[in-house]
């Protein structure tokens, strides 16, 4: 017998995770439909890849590559479904969105690896043209753009659909858009089905499609067999220009940028929220692309010490929540304190060393245009700044460090003590003119405290 461990949680492996998580998504009726077509799709890949080894044809190798990224695209509408069934929790505090966000990067990306990998082989064909077998061409070519049409149009694949829409545009959805046009203005009630754009995942399969057909008859008829490798390339070249707009898409919204088309909007809705009642400044904001479709923020906001902080909390969050729907709002109030100078007179023991270490400041209203060391008048001072950060200079109250040394007698100074306004009306002392010294520890009004020592009598 074993060992009985109290309170200790059973350790699941990877592959029981997946098949949990598995489970949890196959409970959804929905999966099902994706499920049926995930198992066609993979008896359409195995026939496919066995007629293009029959017929030696690298163009229809590249046509199934687009069967393999509908598998690709089946898997993402798994994990979107998974995703809507998951919620937030401590480690993926945000929710789990940006699994169906890397789930269409993956996909595309080892679209555009495929179509590398058939331009690769091409490129090879070249330099030996090897003969191609039409045979299963055709059969081939029409099962794969039955499939994936079918595919495509049953089964509503939302990551693929906002990619699709809000990525920028193809090189080949650009040609056929000009060509649409032309086409609607002699018909023009096709503009319903080629305009504004058409479905990249359609156009790619029926572009593909036609590219296979052309091939086709070329060599039935002129045994043309290079033709086949040029119909490789162009279906290589559409796949990757078609995948890589999504890609770069994609990958923005993995690396947390702002989306471009809601720049203008946030900077409206900043303004707004700056003008608000008790609110001094924003800042630190940060916005980014959680997932398709959802916006995610967070934002600083300082505030006046007399405002309330829930009332703004949720004026804020009214204001911002129109578009950003996961917000993180920080109010803080102003810290800023202004520092108070010290008028109180100065007291006759003021510079005895065991009973004061530091000396405050007297108040400067009579000389707040000069300048205590070159006794010319200061420019105005501008006022404080409204957030400071405890830093030192004139906000911070000055502090006097007494001199435990004698000073030497006989070079012309007084060691007495002067009112503070009139030192700074009179500047420096100059040795040997019976000046008043004009440093800022010098005082008058104290002589016979100055120079006593310990035991109160006066100092030779």
């Amino acid at each position: 017998k074993g060992t009985i461990h109290l309170f200790r949680k059973s350790q699941r492996s990877l592959f029981g995770k997946l098949t949990h998580e598995f489970r949890l998504v196959a409970a959804d009726r929905r999966s099902w439909k994706i499920l049926l077509f995930g198992a066609i799709n993979l008896i359409c890949i195995g026939f496919l890849l066995m007629w293009c080894s029959s017929t030696n044809s690298i163009a229809l190798t590249a046509y199934t590559y687009l069967t393999i990224f509908d598998l690709f695209s089946l898997v993402t509408c798994l994990i979107s479904y998974w995703v809507m069934m998951k919620k937030p929790s401590p480690v993926y505090s945000f929710g789990f969105e940006r699994f169906e966000v890397l789930a269409v990067f993956a996909s595309t990306v080892l679209a555009q690896l495929g179509a590398l990998f058939i331009l690769k082989e091409s490129a090879e064909r070249f330099l030996e043209q090897p003969e191609i077998h039409t045979g299963r061409l055709l059969v081939g070519t029409f099962v794969a753009l039955f499939f994936n049409l079918f595919t495509m149009l049953s089964i509503r694949n939302k990551p693929f659909a906002y990619v699709s829409e809000a990525a920028s545009t193809s090189w080949l959805q650009e040609h056929v858009a000009d060509l649409s046009r032309s086409i609607c203005g002699i018909i023009p009630g096709l503009s319903s089905i080629f305009l504004p754009r058409m479905n990249p995942f359609v156009l790619i399969d029926i572009a593909g499609a036609l590219a296979l057909c052309i091939t086709y008859m070329l060599i039935e008829i002129n045994n043309y067999f290079a033709v086949d490798t040029a119909s490789a390339i162009a279906i290589a070249l559409m796949t990757f220009g078609t995948m890589y707009p999504m890609s770069v898409y994609s990958g923005k919204v993995l690396l947390q940028t702002t989306p471009p088309h809601v720049i203008g909007q946030l900077d409206k809705l900043l303004r707004e929220v700056s003008t608000l009642d008790g609110v001094l400044e924003v800042r630190n904001e940060h916005f980014w692309t959680l997932g398709f479709g959802t916006l995610a923020g967070s934002v600083h906001v300082r505030i006046r010490r007399d405002a309330n902080e829930q009332m703004v909390l949720a004026h804020v969050t009214n204001r911002l929540y129109t578009l950003v729907s996961t917000l993180t709002v920080q109010i803080f109030k102003d810290d800023w304190i202004r520092p108070t100078l010290s008028s109180v007179p100065i007291a006759n023991n003021i510079l005895n060393l065991s009973d004061h270490h530091v000396i405050p400041m007297p108040s400067l209203k009579a000389a707040d245009n000069l300048n205590p060391v070159t006794s010319t008048p200061a420019k105005p001072s501008s006022p404080p700044p409204e957030f400071s950060f405890n830093t030192p200079g004139k906000n911070v109250s000055p502090v006097i460090l007494l001199n435990t040394q004698t000073r030497p007698y006989g070079l012309g100074f007084n060691h007495g003590s002067v009112p503070y306004s009139s030192v700074l009306n009179q500047g420096f002392g100059i040795p040997g003119m019976g000046a008043t010294q004009g440093f800022r520890t010098g005082f008058t009004n104290v002589p016979s405290r100055y120079g006593t020592n310990a035991r109160g009598q006066p100092r030779p």
